[in-house]
């Protein structure tokens, strides 16, 4: 049986009326279907409203006390509620999670080396079984970007990193196909160019582009998550942006 699992993110998020065509698109997919979602734009809003310095170290979010506790608000509250609501006006009978929830994704905090992210999550494991149980019952799960370690501690983890985790996990039961929907149109050759999309990028290709710093920054751990989760028997990844969901196209990830 086929899986669909859809990451969302950046304005996408930020914006209902962007987001409920996408989730329309995506409803219409044959097959079981997941969703996991980010919130960082909203939560470092939040951060500075409540006088909450934010902290980043080459764009990655150091969470302290006081910044886990807006990202569960932001994350497992509001974001998630609202994507919530959204699918059920439209006809999808989705549940709210955590990956607290059901203890279905265990991480542990992030050893501090050179920087200290604080309450950051890598992720240990995922429970497919419980989640398959909540796929058969017919429910959309909505996965927000907090995970636990199982001793009482909720962790800020990476969102693409949940999402081809679950991916990953959840290959060994269905095909799944994980899609990265970005701000963007897909990976491009072009940063400057929203129409210059890059419709296939294979493993050699990756390597190039690097070298030749065609992607970068923020792209590079989307793509490693990408092909981790292809060699690891996710079926096919797809990046792309709002109207790629809804119109096709973006980047096709694939191994070889």
């Amino acid at each position: 049986m086929n899986l669909h699992i859809l990451k969302v993110g950046g304005k996408v998020i930020d914006d209902l009326a962007l987001l409920q065509p996408i989730l329309e698109a995506f409803l219409q997919k044959e097959g079981q279907k997941i969703i996991v979602h980010g919130g960082g734009k909203k939560a470092s809003e939040l951060s500075e409203k409540l006088g909450i310095p934010v902290q980043m170290v080459n764009g990655r979010r150091i969470t302290d006390a006081a910044a886990l506790e807006v990202a569960t608000m932001v994350y497992a509250g509001l974001f998630n509620k609202q994507i919530v609501a959204l699918l059920q006006s439209i006809g999808g009978n989705a549940i709210g999670l955590s990956g607290a929830d059901g203890n279905v994704i265990l991480a542990h905090q992030r050893p501090v080396k050179e920087i200290d992210y604080g309450f950051v999550g890598d992720l240990d494991e995922v429970n497919a079984q419980a989640i398959h149980r909540l796929l058969s019952a017919e429910f959309i799960p909505v996965f927000c970007a907090i995970t636990h370690n199982g001793q009482g501690q909720l962790l800020n983890t990476n969102a693409d990193t949940i999402a081809s985790s679950l991916a990953t996990a959840m290959s060994k039961l269905y095909d799944v196909k994980l899609y990265l929907c970005l701000d963007k149109n897909g990976v491009l050759s072009n940063a400057d160019d929203d129409n210059s999309v890059i419709p296939r990028i294979n493993a050699a290709d990756y390597a190039r582009y690097k070298e030749e710093g065609v992607v970068y920054a923020g792209m590079l751990p989307k793509l490693d998550n990408a092909f981790d989760a292809l060699a690891q028997g996710v079926k096919e990844v797809i990046i792309c942006g709002p109207e790629s969901v809804v119109q096709g196209g973006g980047t096709i990830i694939y191994a070889n």
